[in-house]
């Protein structure tokens, strides 16, 4: 129980600060660790570690998320950040279609059943060993610090004021995907929350200055998962309930009316 609450906090904390560091880093509203294709790749690793048993699961993340962003700071030295996001969602679903053919390859069905509950993000830590917990703390702390790090940085660079170098923008690709690891190869995907709440972050928040959204998108989103933990797991009407679909039913009526507000607003 209280593990599983460290994951929905490190959850809760990870996916949205990656999520607004997308969004400041490319400049664009629709910046997401998902868009790039980093969430695809560290299913696939996690499905290739469990059907095969050649590695732990955040090994097998970690792995795959790597070379997946790699591959995406090689093209996004070639093209501008529309294209890039568009690289980053057709590679996202080629990725997803080789995780796919992985798990429909399934060598048992406790391997199958296995890979399901983890993809659910249902934070009962399926398959999940000590190492792999140890790992993906590392890997957030590192993320955090990086994250913080270069907070200056990233807040002049969205405003216009500079430009980051290649070199930066690796490194904080690099740090935003240590930040997915931790807590996708351990928790499985989780969807909305590195979208949806850097977005309502911004909307109830006006600045730019990016500290101020670390804090309010990790206060929205540990709030907003811990929710959604507790509705699936006491308020489940006696069916399964896996976390990424319930927090978006829960989460919808919020966006929207957030979203109304501050249309409202701008009208006004």
């Amino acid at each position: 129980m209280l593990l599983s609450l460290l994951f929905v906090f490190i959850s809760g904390i990870a996916l949205p600060v990656g999520g607004i560091q997308m969004q400041y880093l490319w400049r664009n509203q629709l910046g997401d660790v998902y868009s790039l294709g980093l969430g695809s790749a560290a299913c696939l690793g996690a499905a290739a570690a469990t059907m095969s048993g050649w590695c732990s699961l955040t090994i097998g993340s970690f792995v795959c998320t790597l070379l997946c962003t790699a591959t995406c700071f090689f093209v996004s030295l070639k093209v501008n950040t529309q294209q890039l996001i568009t690289f980053g969602i057709l590679f996202g679903t080629f990725i997803g279609s080789l995780g796919t053919i992985v798990v429909t390859n399934a060598p048992t069905g406790d391997l199958l059943r296995q890979y399901y509950l983890w993809g659910a993000a249902n934070f009962r830590l399926e398959g999940v060993k000590a190492a792999d917990i140890v790992f993906s703390l590392m890997l957030f702390a590192a993320g955090m610090a990086a994250a913080i790090w270069a907070a200056g940085r990233l807040t002049s660079h969205f405003r216009g004021e500079t430009e980051l170098s290649p070199l930066m923008k690796a490194t904080l690709l690099i740090a935003i995907m240590f930040l997915v690891t931790s807590a996708v190869s351990i928790c499985g995907p989780i969807g909305f929350i590195s979208l949806g709440v850097p977005n309502l972050s911004r909307l109830v928040c006006r600045s730019t200055d990016i500290r101020k959204h670390y804090l309010i998108s990790s206060s929205m989103g540990v709030g907003l998962l811990l929710v959604t933990y507790l509705v699936v797991e006491y308020v489940n009407f006696g069916i399964y309930l896996p976390v990424s679909a319930t927090m978006a039913i829960i989460a919808l009526p919020l966006m929207a009316l957030i979203f109304f507000k501050g249309d409202e607003t701008k009208a006004s």
